[in-house]
């Protein structure tokens, strides 16, 4: 009888345990964010410029710096974005939660992949190897998320950094 109450207190546990990780993963950490400005980076300047958009919302934890996401609206062509913004060769769009509904990753990459919607450079080094990606489509929704760079993806497999990724950050 002991161990029937044992294994059913362990299951119990099991499930709660489950419960709180998933709920952490999912909703816990992220929060919404209010921005003041999205940004591209100049093709003249070679630095972050604002662009006009409304409808902005964004979510972002803590826990992780590849975690940001957000969704706009803007009124400028991807004809005049292309000359005036420093394009990406490769952008591949990190899946959101589910309740965050605006940053659907796969129609994104498929948009992409299709060519209706163009991937920008927003800010290099948001946090250490870690850039801010902007996507565009035609109908001029935005898109916004985080991508490791060559230097983020160096410092966090293992392997050496080398000379072209600038100094590491001290951490507290």
């Amino acid at each position: 009888m002991t161990g029937r109450i044992l294994v059913v207190l362990i299951v119990i546990t099991a499930l709660i345990a489950g419960a709180g990780m998933y709920y952490l993963q999912v909703y816990g950490f992220y929060d919404e964010v209010t921005v003041e400005e999205v940004n591209l980076v100049s093709v003249v300047s070679d630095q972050p410029e604002p662009i006009a958009f409304t409808d902005f919302q964004a979510i972002d934890a803590d826990s992780s710096p590849i975690r940001y996401r957000a969704c706009f609206q803007t009124e400028m062509s991807l004809a005049m974005l292309t000359e005036t913004y420093v394009l990406l060769d490769d952008a591949e769009p990190r899946n959101a939660p589910g309740w965050f509904d605006c940053f659907d990753a796969q129609a994104i990459g498929d948009a992409l992949e299709a060519g209706t919607a163009l991937p920008f450079l927003s800010q290099k080094n948001v946090q250490y190897g870690v850039d801010r990606i902007v996507a565009i489509t035609e109908d001029g929704r935005g898109y916004v998320w985080h991508e490791l760079n060559d230097c983020g993806e160096k410092a966090y497999d293992g392997t050496v950094v080398g000379e072209e990724c600038p100094e590491r950050p001290a951490q507290n």
